[in-house]
């Protein structure tokens, strides 16, 4: 039966009734993210079909609009469903991704479906949207040039304000959404059973008899609903939090507000800030949302709120959100945010290869990545792990995905670290391919005149691309003319390519490798060699001759010789790396390493887990700029520091670190279903030396991930400081199982701000979770 002979759904008054009230959503929305009228936000309310492409064969068109919340993209299709018997020309509306998901949005046939699966004629007319986590790239075709650009200009506009929202913004948007979800039939009323939904949506569990009350105290006109000023009612009772009111009404001094001298000496006693009266008042004005409190300079509890949401209040200082540290030390002077097999999404058995997985490391800050180069077909090297079920990615591919996002997230340097399995041949045309798609970026002979006797450092490397693998001759040796050096071009293949060789005996027989000297050519300052010992490195080796290692090595040089260690990597470079073993991609505890002064700490980008929220924690600081640099006593070759058995040195600087977890709020969901509801608790975690390592936890809190309370205080005892880092963790309770991970945030503890203050929180990819987070009160202090 066509659908032209069925009966409207709707009467026309009601579909204007209808239309009326999503535009009146959708301006609120809009004035919430501070878009009225923008036309990037324009654009994307009305739409527009595209054509979504899946493979040669698979390109269909779809309806992408941005729905009402101004947050949520939904399509629309034409598909038949047995169930509800919808004919194929009605639309079926279903969303499709979130804002908050998307990581990058690529203008042209820059993704591989893309590559695979169109035309080289439509490349203006097509762009594609990458998400976080593990989900698969949207590839897109728009009808033209211009409309692709637009489509790509609005996402990132919507992107960059979405991510700009302060905390209190975010929570007002998110409730606002909630609050829509619940409100089934739409009428802006909310009966007592939808209030009850909406708690279950924002996390919160009530007995029935709270919930009534909660209505009833709300339902001023006894009608049964809650609407207009009784909603907002609603939420105020929600969000009102007692702790701040403890915290507000002790500085709040001048007629129930804060003045400029209160405010100031709340910053100076509690958050340990040097403030002058001149910085309160321009808090005032900056964060009172009141006008007329604004105009008699003082500051309400909401402006005193927003000023503690404000990025620069919260748990991290904000120098260190820039990049802050001396960036003219050598190169090896620094911790280096390092991955291992880059160029895979999943585990290194079968999983899938991909130039995305490069651009997620590099977003994410990585200054190292790997490429496992094999022989291809029509003399195009590839990709992959080798003599495994993984696909397989062209290098040349690689090469320019890398170029493309190298400097996106960080200026500072990219190590090529190359794992070469291939002939000669192909070696040359790896060769050709570095140079002619990196450039002049590429760094193909030292800086400066004459043969260097140290690295340059990040800041003398901005922008350019450092070549990692194997050497047929010193580096001397290209200035002295008519070597004969490089006429062996035989060398031992990398050391991952035989990763459980461990005896002598092993390394003797591993098979030989031609090198190509034009490949050779390129490696300038980061020459692969094998580890004979410290003494021999000391001996025999150059300044840029580096060894990597594989993590159970590793860890044992780290326990059983961690000075040696840490002089060797005052001159070198050393490489760490996952253990084959490792077939699900899984990661190694990288802070034992670091302690040891390794810089290269490489890790699956790729797998969420504990050690790879270290490790963004690590980096979080300096700009994110991926390099962190080493304290002094890690960087001086008489230092007698020892991570495993402490002695007096500057880098013994007790400290007490003490920190009381206040509250939480709006924690997400860990189970998408709608009666469930999580029972938080709180993990502090320290990690550092030995001595340092420790973990505390709060008591669960049942049923409220929407505003739970602890109030617990903990205590540790920090011996180490600049290698210390703090993980806050919060879990769901579960008495018979596992708990559940529900969001996490690391930071040094040389970069945490005392007082009161508000950690975000990042979920298993480490992408921040909108709104979600809690309220610490932290105090470091010099132990006795």
């Amino acid at each position: 039966m066509s659908c032209l002979k069925k009966e409207p759904k709707f009467s026309r008054s009601q579909e204007l009734l209808q239309h009326a009230r999503s535009q009146k959503v959708t301006q609120m929305n809009a004035n919430l993210l501070g878009m009225e009228g923008d036309p990037a936000l324009q654009f994307l309310l009305q739409g527009g079909d595209l054509l979504k492409v899946r493979s040669p064969s698979w390109k269909k068109t779809r309806y992408f609009k941005l729905q009402e919340d101004c947050k949520t993209m939904w399509r629309e299709s034409k598909r038949t469903f047995r169930k509800k018997q919808t004919c194929e020309c009605c639309p079926v509306t279903v969303p499709e991704f979130s804002l908050d998901d998307i990581s990058t949005v690529q203008h042209g046939r820059q993704s591989e479906g893309l590559k695979k699966n169109t035309e080289e004629h439509v490349e203006s007319r097509c762009f594609s949207i990458m998400f976080k986590g593990q989900r698969k790239t949207l590839d897109l075709i728009a009808s033209s040039e211009e409309e692709a650009k637009q489509w790509v200009t609005s996402l990132e506009k919507m992107m960059s304000t979405i991510t700009n929202l302060n905390r209190h913004q975010k929570t007002e948007h998110w409730i606002y959404s909630c609050l829509r979800k619940a409100d089934k039939n739409q009428d802006d009323k909310l009966s007592e059973s939808e209030v009850k939904d909406f708690l279950r949506l924002i996390n919160v569990e009530v007995d029935d008899d709270y919930a009534e009350m909660l209505f009833k105290k709300c339902d001023k006109s006894n009608s049964g609903f809650l609407s207009g000023d009784e909603i907002a009612h609603f939420y105020d009772l929600l969000t009102h939090r007692d702790e701040i009111n403890v915290i507000y009404g002790e500085y709040a001094k001048t007629t129930g507000y804060m003045s400029p001298q209160n405010l100031a000496d709340f910053l100076m006693k509690e958050q340990r800030e040097t403030v002058t009266l001149a910085d309160a008042h321009n808090i005032i004005k900056k964060f009172e949302p009141d006008e007329n409190a604004k105009e008699k300079q003082l500051l309400s509890k909401d402006g005193f709120l927003m000023y503690l949401h404000n990025a620069k209040s919260m748990i991290l200082n904000p120098k260190h959100m820039e990049v802050s540290q001396d960036m003219s030390q050598p190169l090896n002077h620094y911790f280096i945010s390092s991955s291992h097999n880059t160029y895979l999404m999943e585990d290194q058995l079968k999983g899938p290869s991909s130039t995305e997985a490069y651009v997620r490391a590099l977003l994410k800050g990585c200054r190292c990545v790997e490429l496992d180069c094999w022989d291809g077909s029509d003399d195009e090297p590839v990709i992959y792990h080798g003599h495994t079920l993984t696909s397989k990615i062209l290098f040349k591919d690689a090469i320019q995905a890398i170029k493309e996002y190298a400097f996106k997230t960080s200026d500072y340097p990219v190590i090529l670290s190359l794992e070469n399995h291939c002939s000669v041949e192909q070696q040359t045309v790896m060769a050709h391919h570095m140079k002619s798609i990196l450039g002049s970026a590429l760094i193909t002979s030292p800086l400066g005149e004459g043969m260097p006797t140290n690295f340059p450092s990040p800041e003398e490397l901005k922008g350019t691309f450092l070549i990692k693998g194997k050497r047929l001759n010193k580096l001397e040796a290209s200035f002295v003319q008519d070597t004969a050096a490089a006429e062996d071009t035989d060398v031992t293949e990398e050391e991952e390519s035989n990763d459980e060789a461990e005896n002598e005996e092993q390394q003797k027989n591993k098979k030989k490798l031609k090198l190509a000297k034009e490949l050779s050519d390129m490696v300038i300052y980061c020459k692969s060699v094998h580890f004979h010992g410290f003494e021999d490195a000391s001996k025999n080796l150059g300044f840029y001759e580096m060894s990597s290692f594989k993590e159970h090595k590793a860890m044992g040089l780290s326990e059983e010789s961690a000075n040696a260690y840490i002089h060797h990597n005052v001159e070198k470079l050393s490489r760490i790396y996952p253990a084959g073993t490792r077939a699900d991609s899984s990661n190694y505890n990288p802070v034992p390493l670091w302690n040891a002064g390794c810089q290269i700490v490489a890790l699956n980008f790729q797998t969420t887990c504990s050690e790879m929220d270290v490790n963004q924690g690590r980096f979080l600081v300096n700009g994110k700029s991926g390099y962190i640099l080493k304290p002094s006593y890690m960087r001086d070759l008489s230092s007698e520091f020892d991570p495993i058995t402490l002695t007096r040195g500057d880098w013994l600087k007790p400290k007490t670190l003490h920190i009381m977890v206040i509250s939480g709020q709006q924690l997400p969901k860990v189970n998408k279903k709608k009666s469930s509801i999580v029972d938080p608790m709180v993990k502090v975690e320290i990690y550092g030396v030995q001595a340092d390592v420790a973990e505390k936890e709060t008591n669960a809190i049942e049923n409220n991930g929407f505003n739970p309370e602890w109030n617990e205080n903990f205590q540790f005892d920090v011996y180490v400081p600049e290698l210390a880092l703090v993980r806050f963790v919060v879990e769901d309770h579960d008495s018979t199982s596992d708990n559940e991970f529900v969001g996490q945030y690391t930071l040094p503890l040389d970069s945490i701000q005392m007082g009161y203050r508000h950690v975000p929180l990042l979920n298993k990819n480490g992408d921040l979770i909108p709104s979600a987070g809690l309220f610490v009160h932290v105090m470091v202090m010099d132990a006795e």
